[in-house]
């Protein structure tokens, strides 16, 4: 993938990823309340949370790209990375939520990938003083 390609990957990953969070958000405050436990709310909310966090850290990951272009390998990874940290760390607890089947194994991994993407991300900044 080119690098304009990357920007408008995700830039509309982090649009389509907020929309959703705040769908799921405004569920989660509204109508889940009747159908979920409240352990199940709880990880509803934070699901929405760390989705709405990451999908707003690819806005300035698509900006970094055409600013620094010299660091593309860092910020296509930061970006890779907050995509797969949404889907296992979100994902999971959505899962969990929703249908009571335990995925707590795999929440940590999302983690794992949201940290390395912002240390790739802190990398790709403190190296584009080479660009």
């Amino acid at each position: 993938m080119d690098q304009k390609q990357s920007e408008r990957t995700f830039f509309i990953t982090g649009a389509i990823l907020a929309g959703l969070a705040v769908a799921i958000g405004a569920f989660g405050a509204h109508g889940a309340k009747k159908i979920l436990s409240p352990e199940a709310l709880i990880w509803l909310e934070k699901a929405a949370r760390y989705e709405m966090y990451h999908a707003l850290a690819l806005f300035p990951v698509a900006w970094a790209l055409r600013v620094w272009p010299g660091q593309a390998k860092w910020l296509v990874a930061a970006g890779t990375m907050f995509i797969i940290g949404t889907v296992l760390f979100s994902g999971s607890l959505y899962t969990m939520a929703f249908t009571g089947i335990n995925l707590g194994y795999v929440t940590p991994a999302g983690g794992v990938a949201y940290m390395l993407g912002w240390i790739a991300l802190a990398v790709a900044a403190w190296k584009s003083k080479e660009d």
